[in-house]
């Protein structure tokens, strides 16, 4: 696996981190930190898309952040479980996995290295 993609999955898990951090900080350290992972999310990001093909990153950025974002929200802070959301973003990751799949690297990147 390129270590780009192990990079997309780490900004995606930032994400979730500073989207659950934007609807239930409450205090200086918890906005300290949301702010700390939106700046890690798009330190990281953009060094992906020198070497990976820009709208798979994406998806699968979105993909991960939004999936991961409910899921936390359903278990850390109580949101009721509906299955048809949880179904639904299967089937999201489903596609975004796809993607990922049937998407060539590209051979050599026009950022250098």
């Amino acid at each position: 696996m390129n270590r780009y993609w192990i990079y997309v999955v780490i900004a995606a898990l930032f994400e979730i981190f500073w989207v659950a951090g934007l609807k239930h900080s409450t205090s200086g350290l918890e906005w300290g930190l949301t702010i700390l992972a939106i700046i890690t999310t798009f330190t990281i990001l953009p060094v992906t898309a020198k070497y990976l093909p820009i709208g798979t990153v994406y998806a699968v950025f979105a993909g991960l952040g939004t999936a991961g974002t409910v899921l936390m929200e359903i278990i850390v802070y109580g949101e009721p479980f509906n299955l048809l959301k949880v179904l639904l973003i299967g089937i999201l990751l489903i596609g975004v996995i796809g993607l990922k799949l049937v998407s060539g690297e590209p051979e050599k990147s026009k950022g250098g290295a």
